[in-house]
């Protein structure tokens, strides 16, 4: 793990403990509260500002790696969140769907720092990104109503109004700006002054909602510690399986080497800032449901940290 990588998962375990420190000591539950939508939604739109619909085009020179990425992570993966679920949180309806919503939506950053590192074809793994955001609006509604089944307990239009506030205004917004500053200044101009500062932003917007989020609820944690931890299991099958799935897949279907690790990267890796957004919006009386989709980053950055070595390619086999 490089020393950019282990810095986020300090700060992000240190905003969390940072926040229940605060969220304990202090009375600013209420008000931190307040914070950690509009932190989500700006880390949201600067997710989609860097989204470059261009991209997508090029995943046509990878289309086994397209396929095989699409059906691990949007079939066979949301069957198995739902079995893992079903299997060892049955009695922990919260934690169940905290679960489904952190394992349906692939990463949207991350994975391509773990893909570099490998020595993965980063093309096509940026390639992949809009195509992963484009799927994640779609589905995610879908996966929540037909996977969550009685534990999700939210009705179909609460759940379109919060896709509607926390993905579709932050696209739209993202979509406008970009748009705009390259018709005023040209492409160039708004990759350095407005790409490159919203790049930027997303770490740090996750960190203040962690912080806000953790002292808001914390008494929560605190009471179902026990809880929390139940989430290890299916996690540590599920960090297991899927490298293992995806190594196995791109040796069947042949694939150089840096594509192999592109596939594993792209189909291992989750965390997605929107699963958390819809969280929040979704399910406000139920904290338990973004508290694990904060919790589940903890162990996955490690892990992707391994992988990535596990993978890597050797420079004789790059063919790059």
């Amino acid at each position: 793990m490089s020393f950019a990588e282990r810095l986020q998962s300090v700060l992000v375990t240190l905003a969390a403990l940072a926040g229940l420190g605060l969220g304990l000591l202090l009375p600013v539950g209420e008000l931190a509260g307040h914070l950690v939508l509009p932190a989500l939604l700006v880390m949201v739109t600067a997710v989609f500002v860097q989204m470059d619909a261009g991209r997508i085009g090029e995943v046509r020179r990878a289309g086994a790696v397209v396929t095989a990425s699409m059906l691990l992570n949007f079939v066979f993966t949301p069957l198995l969140a739902w079995a893992l679920g079903a299997g060892l949180l049955g009695d922990q309806p919260d934690l169940r769907i905290g679960l489904l919503l952190l394992l349906v939506t692939p990463c949207t950053d991350w994975y391509l720092i773990f893909t570099a590192t490998a020595r993965g074809h980063t093309g096509i793994a940026a390639a992949l990104l809009p195509v992963n955001l484009v799927l994640q609006l779609a589905l995610l509604p879908v996966y929540v109503l037909l996977l969550g089944g009685q534990a999700a307990m939210v009705d179909a239009g609460t759940l379109a109004e919060s896709v509607l506030l926390v993905l579709v205004v932050p696209l739209l917004l993202a979509t406008g700006l970009r748009v705009f500053a390259r018709r005023r200044r040209g492409a160039a101009w708004r990759d350095r002054v407005v790409v490159g500062p919203a790049s930027r932003l997303v770490l740090p917007m996750l960190y203040v909602a962690v912080l806000a989020m953790f002292a808001w609820q914390a008494r929560t944690v605190v009471g179902h510690a026990g809880e929390l931890l139940a989430l290890l299991a299916p996690l540590a099958v599920f960090f297991v399986l899927l490298p293992l799935l995806a190594t196995g897949t791109a040796r069947v279907l042949r694939l150089p080497a840096d594509q192999r690790v592109t596939l594993t990267m792209v189909v291992t890796a989750r965390n997605s800032p929107i699963a958390l957004a819809v969280a929040v919006a979704a399910f406000p009386d139920r904290p338990l449901i973004a508290l694990a989709l904060v919790a589940g980053p903890l162990l996955e950055l490690p892990v992707l940290a391994l992988v990535a070595q596990l993978v890597r390619v050797r420079p004789a086999a790059a063919g790059r």
